[in-house]
């Protein structure tokens, strides 16, 4: 049986008397009136990027998803979205994102409850309020869209034999219900239905799978809690490939059937770059990892939780050199400790997941294939303010323009980020660097944090206070002097045109 988290659990108060209780009960019936009244309306968790992503009120411990493919990717999935979560206030009414589905039934600990759209929230009232730190699940009925909503970007990718996920940053609830922030994590359980010919796989490890009526039920689980944005699920007519990595970690790859042979010598990279990631930070964080490379055309790939994301082009096209390609799929690999173990607590601390993934890529360039990590910083540090005039400074991202989900990942929180972190390892050291970058991920493992704890981390380890040192590098709107490298000048930032 669940038990609520420790810090959430009240102390005894002296109990009132009689008379101050009826009052307290009258005046908290008014505002059950009053908010049973009020129109519904969407809420949010108050991100400065995304103001209407997650809801206020509980949290989630897990997700129970069941998708129903019928075979064509153009046509609606039926699912079911069960969320067992927590209250932390007293809530009349409960808010989830969603927004690109039909809704057909909801309940609430097994009793029917009314239910209303209010923009991108789906808004639920239960029959009976459900008090403070209370237990509860909620189950919803609805289709899921592949077909991209009007004016978005994200959610289900068609691929050319099915589907795949792509979530980033604001997208998962136009596949599901869900508490649509990072700052949320849950457990998930993913259970996948398909004509026969088709193979499912999603986040986490197999739990068994189930044949009827030319149909095959797959089941997975995670191991370790997750956010919203980072649910991967693949549906197609795909093979999946089993080798061990570092330790005996299972990695499974999923590529389509009639590429398995032409991908192969990618994929038998990857217990490798696992190994060198390990060296650097420790113990890869997951029960499990590997590739899915969908036949799809994205312009990105994506850290999905322990099954990241890749354009299969990436890995045909002799365009592309080999080093290069090598790189980013350990870039993706570095997301699974920085980005996905340890989660932004906002998206404004998005430069934390993506300035320490471009980090890695970058020295896995240099040490195996003598691509300069110096001579890359001189160039971000040429154009960083440009990329802070465009962008903002990394730890002050501008907004993104609406419906574009990708909008926020822009240069100044890749390289501009990674610059940040080459300015840090010059001002405290490499060793003390080093260490730095395995505690944050140990310190913070299958947690969120923000930019204010990894200043405070390095501060530690530098043995000084880098307040003023942070202050510019990750919020001024220029790039401050490089540390050991007075030589080095930023351009000027060129005029937009109008």
């Amino acid at each position: 049986m669940p038990l609520p988290p420790a810090s959430r659990v009240r102390t005894r108060v002296p109990r009132r008397p009689r008379t101050a209780l009826l009052a307290s009960a009258a005046s908290a019936l008014c505002a059950c009136l009053v908010a049973a009244s009020a129109p519904p309306a969407p809420l949010g968790v108050g991100d400065r990027l995304f103001p209407h992503l997650g809801n206020p009120g509980y949290d989630v411990s897990s997700y129970d998803l069941s998708f129903t493919y019928q075979g064509d990717n153009r046509k609606p999935l039926q699912a079911v979205t069960t969320i067992d979560a927590w209250t932390t206030e007293a809530l009349e009414r409960v808010n989830l994102d969603f927004a690109h589905g039909r809704v057909d039934s909801v309940t609430v600990d097994g009793e029917p409850a009314t239910f209303a759209g209010a923009g991108e929230d789906l808004v639920i009232t239960p029959r009976t309020p459900l008090p403070e730190y209370r237990w509860t699940r909620i189950t919803v009925r609805h289709t899921s869209d592949p077909v991209a909503a009007k004016g978005r970007d994200g959610g289900w990718v068609r691929t050319a034999d099915g589907l795949a996920l792509a979530n980033q940053a604001d997208a998962a609830h136009l596949v599901f219900p869900c508490n649509d922030h990072p700052s949320d994590k849950a457990m998930f359980t993913i259970r996948v239905t398909a004509p026969d010919g088709y193979t499912a796989v999603a986040n986490g490890l197999p739990q068994g799978t189930r044949r009827a009526a030319g149909a095959t039920t797959w089941t997975y689980r995670t191991q370790h809690p997750m956010a919203t944005e980072l649910a991967q699920v693949s549906v197609g007519r795909s093979t999946v490939l089993h080798r061990a990595g570092p330790h005996g970690l299972p990695v499974r790859d999923v590529v389509p059937t009639e590429d398995r042979k032409t991908l192969e010598p990618w994929l038998a990279r990857t217990p490798g770059q696992i190994a060198w990631m390990e060296s650097k930070v420790g113990g890869y964080p997951f029960e499990t990892y590997g590739v899915l490379m969908a036949s799809a055309t994205t312009g990105f790939e994506l850290e999905t939780q322990t099954l990241s994301l890749f354009e299969k082009d990436l890995f045909t096209r002799s365009a592309y050199p080999k080093w290069y390609v090598e790189s980013v799929m350990v870039h993706e690999l570095a997301h699974q400790w920085f980005g996905d173990s340890v989660s932004p607590r906002s998206w404004s601390d998005l430069w934390l997941n993506e300035g320490h993934a471009t980090w890695y890529e970058a020295l896995y360039a240099q040490e195996k294939a003598h691509q300069s990590m110096e001579s890359r910083m001189k160039a971000a540090y040429a154009s960083s303010d440009g990329w802070r005039a465009a962008g903002g400074p990394p730890a002050l991202p501008k907004p993104a323009k609406p419906g574009q989900k990708i909008g926020i990942f822009r240069s100044n929180v890749y390289d501009g980020a990674a610059l940040v972190l080459y300015a840090l390892r010059q001002e405290i050291g490499v060793p003390a660097f080093e260490r730095l970058e395995r505690a944050w991920v140990s310190a913070h493992r299958d947690s969120t944090a923000t930019t204010a704890d990894f200043e405070r981390l390095a501060s530690d380890f530098a043995g000084r206070d880098l307040t003023s040192f942070f202050k510019a590098w990750l919020y001024g709107e220029k790039t401050p002097p490089m540390p050991g490298h007075p030589d080095w000048k930023p351009e000027r930032p060129r005029t937009a045109k109008k």
